[in-house]
């Protein structure tokens, strides 16, 4: 029998050698569960433990400093991982009471090798319930658990305040939308299959088609409408980006960075299925998840092209409207991707701006005169937003920003320059950045 700690423990231990945290956590559930057959109540302290203690790593890892007699770079690794699942319960779990925190992370420890060092365990997680909050470090990098650099970007962003609530936001667990395909299902219908199956959710008035579950419902794919293709799972913010590139029926589209392909599907929705929109992605594995969506959806308008889309000749002047969903460093979706924060650096997003630039140059080729692009990224950078936006129009004076229509739902996240930025602890969704371009009808 394993126990949900110890689950947990395991999944830690792969995501402390490298592993991807979603990706350690579902493999120790599945190895593990079985012979365990965990309650849903017991998995989802496994999936909380786990992801809570890759958020709060640096908090954690701050109190282990500051209460051992070791840093926590010098504890075993093994041991700082059984400390930081003791530590995350007692800090963040106040459903759990002390003692049984306490208790089951001392056994954590004589389980995995660790009998001589468990009094230490206990005294270290003690001291920690007697004097842990008077310990409190200094600085929101270590109060939230932020690398510095982050922290330093948003800061000059948004000022010291709105940063500790950004934070504070970004520590929540995320929430899940849906978006409901109003070609096979009103919202209607949705609501009544959800409410007649006891599934709670609230619907979203500022957009047109989604929905937000609310708390545990199970396994998504067991949800009513699913199998039907009635809704997609999608964050609200990322339902703007079609939207604002307002496709029409019979329009040539080019979503140059398709996969895993929540954006494509959505045009296809918002153009009735009528017209051809090219999925591009330069690596056909991640086309496959698209594919088998848009057969979910039913959907008949997306066709499949693998490449790269710095280097497709045979789509310049093409296309009506061209989606740009570049690859990002992710800053506006850290509650979703809790070690993202971990693996970022100010090095790996100046590569990714690189890129970005790249894409954009080259992708606005495709665009017919006229035509529109819209650029959007998940990321709450400016040197992988405004900057390549800013740089991009230099280069490119045949280009202009174009804002939304004057009545439009989307002018309530509209910047001065025209660009529009969602800021997650204001709007209560992931961060996103977006901009609408048109290119000049007397371009060549």
């Amino acid at each position: 029998m394993f126990s949900a700690r110890q689950i947990a423990f395991i999944a830690l231990r792969d995501v402390h050698k490298g592993a991807f945290v979603d990706v350690a956590l579902d493999r120790a559930l599945q190895k593990y569960n079985s012979k365990s057959s965990l309650a849903d109540n017991e998995r989802r302290l496994v999936t909380e433990l786990v992801y809570g203690c890759v958020r709060r790593q640096r908090t954690l890892d701050y109190f282990i400093d500051v209460l051992g007699k070791k840093k926590a770079h010098q504890q075993p690794k093994d041991l700082r991982t059984i400390l930081h699942i003791g530590l995350y319960q007692l800090m963040y779990q106040d459903r759990i009471p002390a003692s049984a925190a306490v208790n089951t992370t001392v056994e954590l420890a004589k389980d995995n090798g660790f009998v001589q060092l468990a009094p230490v365990v206990n005294g270290m997680l003690r001291s920690f319930i007697r004097e842990g909050e008077k310990q409190k470090g200094e600085g929101l990098g270590v109060l939230y658990s932020f690398p510095d650099w982050i922290i330093d970007v948003w800061v000059k962003q948004f000022g010291e305040e709105e940063t500790e609530k950004l934070c504070q936001w970004m520590n929540q667990t995320p929430t899940i939308d849906l978006r409901v395909n109003l070609l096979r299902a009103t919202i209607r219908e949705v609501e009544t299959a959800f409410y007649d199956s006891n599934i709670k959710y609230e619907k979203l008035t500022y957009l047109p088609q989604a929905l937000r579950l609310i708390g545990s419902n199970g396994a998504i794919q067991n949800l009513p409408g699913y199998e039907q293709g009635w809704w997609s799972v999608q964050d609200s913010s990322a339902q703007l980006v079609a939207h604002l590139l307002d496709p029409q029926p019979g329009e040539v589209i080019i979503d140059a960075c398709a996969a895993p392909g929540g954006k494509t599907t959505h045009i296809a929705e918002l153009m009735g299925d009528e017209g051809k929109i090219w999925a591009c992605d330069r690596t056909a594995s991640r086309l496959r998840k698209l594919e088998e969506n848009a057969r979910r959806l039913q959907l008949k308008s997306i066709e499949i092209f693998t490449g790269d889309s710095r280097s497709l000749r045979e789509f310049i002047n093409s296309a009506d409207r061209v989606l740009v969903d570049a690859p990002c460093s992710g800053l506006g979706t850290l509650h979703r991707h809790a070690d993202a924060r971990w693996r970022q650096t100010p090095e790996s997003v100046e590569e990714l701006a690189v890129l970005q630039r790249e894409l954009l140059s080259n992708t606005a080729k495709y665009v017919k005169p006229g035509g529109v692009l819209v650029y959007a990224t998940c990321t709450l950078h400016p040197l992988e937003n405004e900057t390549v936006i800013e740089s991009f129009l230099v280069a490119n004076p045949n280009w202009e920003i174009e804002a939304p229509s004057i009545n439009s739902f989307l002018n309530k996240y509209i910047m001065p320059q025209g660009w529009l930025k969602v800021v997650p602890h204001q709007h209560n969704m992931d961060g996103f950045f977006m901009t609408r371009l048109r290119k000049s009808n007397n371009s060549q």
